[in-house]
């Protein structure tokens, strides 16, 4: 069974005045974590037991439920600088803003210590595996270029080369290819995210892999092909796009 992401309104009381003393003794964070395990706490008890207190007129479960509305999930608050958990919730302040970005930092390196140690790019699931969880951090559309040995590993940590929707102006080939050109990388990946979740190329996404493609062949540099992420809708479902496997780009 699925785990909720938020504890139900007869758990865990709404109003502003209560503190976490007025909750019975059996449905407080850390008791709810003892009772039942981590692993079956709503999403709002483990911020809330991370924040460990609250304020005068705001306690920490509020502040914890006000959080997850405000920006939806774990991701939404992943995307935030701790200047902006400070100042986004009553009763949060720098140090409880620290504390909860620190262990959603924690969080990401996790992820990446359960990824292989020398990242083997053979699919298109395997080029979204390695950047789902940078796309998620961003609101903007991001291009990225992941550099290729002859044996299809990453020679080193994904490029970042623009920000902001694409279009041939910013992924210009020089931009794209030029450490592969100081490193003499001979294959390369490209990808960018979709921030609305759709990963369907545009008509400039198409545009601008093409120019890229008949770039890179001038260059000696073989693109295997352009993956673009969005977000799954539903479980199961797939969150990104390869032009490659849609047959959209001849990729040669």
């Amino acid at each position: 069974m699925d785990r909720p992401t938020c504890a139900s309104d007869a758990s865990y009381p709404m109003a502003p005045g209560l503190t976490v003393r007025d909750i019975p003794a059996r449905l407080r964070p850390r008791e709810e974590m003892d009772r039942v395990g981590v692993q079956n706490v709503a999403d709002d008890v483990l911020v809330a037991v991370l924040l460990r207190g609250g304020v005068r007129g705001a306690n920490v479960v509020n502040i914890a439920r006000q959080l997850l509305h405000t920006y939806g999930s774990f991701t939404g608050l992943a995307q935030c600088t701790v200047d902006e958990l400070a100042a986004s919730v009553r009763g949060m302040g720098r140090v409880k803003a620290q504390v909860l970005s620190a262990a959603l930092e924690i969080a990401r390196r996790l992820n990446q210590e359960a990824q292989p140690k020398r990242h083997r790019v053979r699919t298109p699931e395997d080029a979204a595996r390695l950047l789902r969880d940078l796309a998620r951090l961003h609101d903007k559309e991001m291009f990225w270029v992941l550099h290729l040995d002859a044996k299809n590993h990453l020679k080193s940590n994904p490029e970042r080369v623009t920000e902001g929707l694409l279009d041939s102006c910013q992924v210009h080939p020089r931009e794209v290819f030029r450490e592969a050109v100081r490193t003499g990388t001979s294959r390369a990946v490209l990808a960018h995210n979709h921030p609305s979740g759709d990963p369907t190329p545009s008509a400039e996404d198409i545009r601008v892999t093409r120019q890229l493609v008949e770039a890179g062949r001038i260059m000696d540099i073989q693109v295997l092909d352009h993956v673009i992420l969005g977000k799954a809708e539903q479980p199961g479902e797939k969150d990104f796009l390869s032009m490659r496997e849609s047959g959209i780009v001849d990729f040669g």
